[in-house]
């Protein structure tokens, strides 16, 4: 069932077509450097389906893009204050992830802002960093969550601050009782 025009998922799915139409690549182009295949991301394109993470997370390495200035790219644009009410949200039903923008990407601003939730015993993949060396400070808020960096398994409890650089892949598992946390992208 193809999603209405003014859906989340068909904003990506127009930005998707219009990034890779921007390099110049075929379908297969991108299917060999995302990792994703040919059929998902026609669907992808053609709002056909709903992105997952992990997709989100292989596309944005392909293109150079953290998920966050991914999706900006489709969110509405730079407010100086932002109500709760208008932080842009976007679900992964299929992983259990639930992710609001608290300070989205925005030009001449260096950092931004994601509140993730995670359900109990959710977990995403992320196989390559969308940018080598990409800075993150991520705060436990709520629940239990595991971070696997760069082969590194790092448990957090509420209130632990990991501070890390991405030069691998990296991996989010939430405990018994799900997790939320805020993570800060330099």
């Amino acid at each position: 069932m193809r999603k209405t025009d003014d859906t989340i998922d068909h904003r990506i799915a127009l930005r998707l077509k219009a990034l890779r139409g921007e390099r110049g690549w075929s379908l297969d182009d991108l299917a060999a450097r995302s990792g994703v295949s040919r059929a998902t991301l026609s669907r992808l394109e053609n709002a056909e389906v709903s992105a997952t993470a992990s997709v989100l997370g292989k596309l944005g390495a392909a293109y150079g893009l953290t998920v966050s200035r991914l999706m900006h790219l489709v969110e509405e644009g730079f407010l100086p204050l932002l109500k709760r009410a208008d932080q842009p949200v976007w679900q992964d039903q299929a992983s259990g992830f639930h992710r609001r923008a608290v300070s989205p990407p925005a030009q001449g601003l260096a950092g931004e802002i994601i509140e993730g939730t995670l359900r109990p015993g959710a977990e995403i993949l992320y196989e390559t960093p969308p940018r080598p060396g990409l800075e993150h400070h991520l705060v436990l808020l709520e629940g239990a969550l595991t971070l696997t960096i760069a082969g590194h398994v790092h448990p957090l409890e509420p209130g632990d601050c990991l501070r890390y650089q991405l030069f691998g892949g990296n991996a989010f598992k939430a405990g018994k009782k799900g997790a939320r946390y805020l993570l800060f992208m330099v």
